[in-house]
């Protein structure tokens, strides 16, 4: 007599849970890095003419507080994307985050007073088109295959 194994959960909502993952993960990184770079950008913008070449510049400039966030942003934002990349495909993740990009347009245009041209912004719209594409692909993980024995 074998003993009743209970069955295990439903694949579909293992790969529910793995998917919400993803995409909050997904989410927390476009924020980070979002949030890092605009910060870099703003704590750049106030020092004196960075035209020349002197690094004591860009050494002081470690120090002013909006670049020090930036700094610390970018950084948890890096390992953010290491697990991402843990839970979803390469071929997933980079066109996916490629939304960043749109999103420090944005930022730029609105925080920062940037001028951004309509090239600009149609590669924006490209990228939103790209990044769409790529995460209404059902499969963010590729299954590992045994090797024959």
């Amino acid at each position: 007599m074998t003993a009743v194994q209970t069955p295990p959960a439903p694949v579909t909502a293992v790969l529910k849970r793995r998917l919400f993952k993803t995409y909050v993960i997904l989410a927390l990184f476009i924020a980070e890095k979002a949030a890092g770079n605009l910060s870099l950008a703003w704590g750049m913008k106030r020092l004196p003419d960075g035209s020349n070449a002197n690094p004591m510049l860009y050494l002081r400039a470690i120090f002013d507080p909006f670049v020090a966030m930036g700094i610390v942003a970018l950084i948890l934002a890096l390992l953010t994307r290491m697990v991402l990349l843990s839970l979803a495909d390469l071929s997933f993740v980079l066109p996916v985050t490629a939304i960043g990009y749109v999103i420090a347009a944005i930022l730029g245009h609105s925080v920062l007073h940037e001028t951004v041209s309509d090239r600009r912004w149609l590669g924006t719209i490209l990228i939103c088109v790209g990044a769409a594409l790529v995460s209404s692909c059902p499969r963010t993980k590729t299954v590992r295959r045994e090797p024959p024995r």
